[in-house]
């Protein structure tokens, strides 16, 4: 193996990483704060639905 096979092969290990270490960031931490922020937003709505209705 000559050392461009190797820096090839540590190039493409570093960007595989990286891209793994993105999907668990996205999963753990955006699509909570998404979900989260959705279950607000529509508890907003329904709130905001009611006082117009009660009005």
């Amino acid at each position: 193996m000559d050392i461009a096979q190797f820096v090839g092969f540590l190039i493409f290990l570093t960007i595989f990483t990286m891209g793994f270490w993105l999907m668990i960031f996205i999963i753990s931490f955006v699509i909570p704060y998404w979900l989260w922020g959705n279950f607000v937003e529509n508890k907003k709505l329904k709130k905001a639905a009611k006082r117009a209705a009660k009005d």
